[in-house]
């Protein structure tokens, strides 16, 4: 790869420097000289042609957005003289394309824990879930003490799982709330759980009960405080039972198809789109080709590129579900009247991220090239192993806490600033550049920048896998071993 810049697609008309580019600079490109006219930084995009106003800034081969006046050949393009191209509700076609996927079943396994009822997890972790957020410094302190007294012998971890909602709440958001709760409950990552309310709740806990189906009464569990003497004994007494028959779960080999793994980008520039997304992209089809399952989420952040996804739908079904799952974020948008166009953040716009065409180029590469197999609301769970889209925002921890509970067993998360967040699944973050993997090793898994050095993509997937599978069998990574566990559930509505 040449070291100062990247033409990405024959057809674009801007390329991405590799390092910083230097005013006076002479690069050459498709046997063509151009003078950079002003100081480029690394991920940011210069004009490869001259571009007259209006006229569509190409990069992935797709228009990111338009000129706001002309700009010349060499010229920095950002976020002040490109606009994006996005409105309101759109109209699509089913123009479905040959999906072809020659990527041999290795029958690859790892070590996971087989549940009673047939599921796998990768962790065997003791998990407190409060029906409510009354009750969230209980839980805190019974987790707390469970993880001293035991110091977490025999099981992956011990944590509470705290939230503001299960009351005060209305229509969706109160069965959003109660969605994710039990998507938490019932995660194989779980050992055993018990669920604490507090009695008077609008998320009752003998309704909230009737959501789980058909329970293993052995593993998870329920205390209501208003209803016992001492909420904390009496969870002490109930969170010991649960441990003792969780310590006895061993892990055994489970074949990769399995394995339910969350794509997810947060804090990106302009390398992600170059380095890790396509890498995860690779990754993805790897694993769809092995019978596992992938899960892209972010709706804000596929407009722009949400075609290309619904061409790949499976079937016409499939296709009218995916713009149903674009259109209905947009009318979230139009109905709180925000535009539909104004996603990228400042750390996005600083690492050289546009307009949201230019972020969803990037982003939807994450899912490779594999056909669409199933469609997904905000709160469902899997049910089609492949590539499934989900419905979710694009705030990080909303959005990872919404993959781990479509069964998800890890989210795998790019990032080119850095994040040390991590949901109630293993939240492997994967760099972008490699400047971010050597000053944040505390919060940097495995890092992509090596793609733009020495190293094949196809080398790095190759160790990529080898990680994922490591992972799997119970490698903890950087969330984990920080203790850095938390869960977000998406509210609309009013609280009362």
């Amino acid at each position: 790869m040449n070291t100062k810049f990247l033409k990405i697609d024959t057809s674009d008309n801007v390329a991405v420097a590799i390092n910083d580019l230097k005013k006076g600079e002479l690069v050459e490109i498709d046997n063509k000289k151009v003078v950079i006219t002003e100081d480029i930084p690394a991920g940011h995009k210069f004009a490869l042609t001259d571009i007259e106003a209006n006229e569509n800034i190409v990069k992935y081969g797709y228009p990111i957005g338009h000129a706001r006046n002309n700009i010349k050949a060499g010229d920095w393009v950002n976020e002040l003289t490109i606009k994006t191209n996005l409105g309101g509700l759109l109209s699509y076609s089913y123009n479905p394309i040959e999906i072809k996927n020659d990527i041999p079943n290795k029958n690859i396994t790892f070590k996971g824990y087989r549940r009673k009822n047939g599921d796998v997890g990768i962790r065997n972790e003791v998990w407190i879930v409060p029906t409510v957020g009354c009750v969230n410094g209980i839980i805190g302190k019974l987790a707390e003490d469970l993880r001293k007294e035991t110091n977490c012998e025999g099981v992956d971890g011990i944590a509470a799982f705290p939230h503001n909602y299960g009351c005060s709440q209305l229509g969706d958001d109160h069965e959003n709330t109660k969605k994710i709760l039990r998507d938490i409950v019932l995660h194989p990552n779980a050992g055993a759980v018990l669920i604490v309310g507090l009695g008077c709740e609008n998320n009752q806990p003998d309704i909230f009960e009737k959501t789980l189906g058909d329970y293993d009464h052995s593993r998870i569990k329920f205390m209501v405080t208003q209803k016992v003497d001492d909420e904390y004994e009496e969870g002490m007494k109930i969170l010991r039972e649960l441990y003792k028959i969780a310590k006895e779960d061993k892990r055994e080999d489970v074949p990769l198809s399995e394995l339910r793994v969350g794509l997810k980008c947060g804090g990106s520039d302009g390398f992600s789109g170059i380095t890790a997304n396509p890498l995860l992209g690779k990754f993805s089809d790897f694993l769809v080709a092995q019978g596992g399952t992938t899960v892209l989420t972010e709706v804000p952040e596929m407009f722009g590129a949400e075609t290309i996804l619904m061409n790949r739908c499976k079937t016409p079904e499939l296709f009218n579900q995916t713009v149903k799952l674009i259109n209905d974020f947009k009318e979230y948008f139009l109905s709180h009247n925000e535009p539909v166009g104004e996603n990228p953040s400042p750390g996005n716009k600083a690492g050289g991220i546009s307009t949201l065409e230019d972020k969803a180029l990037g982003c939807t590469q994450k899912c490779g090239s594999s056909a669409v197999c199933g469609v997904l609301g905000y709160g469902e769970r899997l049910e089609e192993k492949g590539l499934n889209l989900l419905s979710a925002p694009g705030n990080d921890l909303v959005a990872a806490t919404a993959l781990a509970s479509s069964g998800c067993h890890i989210v795998l998360f790019t990032t080119g600033r850095g994040t040390p967040f991590g949901t109630y699944v293993p939240t492997m973050k994967i760099s972008t550049n490699s400047n971010l993997a050597s000053h944040k090793p505390g919060w940097i898994d495995f890092n992509a920048g090596t793609i733009l050095e020495n190293e094949s993509m196809q080398q790095t997937l190759e160790k990529f896998i080898t990680y994922i599978i490591t992972v799997a069998s119970g490698e903890l990574v950087n969330n984990e071993k920080k203790g850095y566990k938390e869960i977000a559930i998406f509210k609309n509505g009013v609280t009362l």
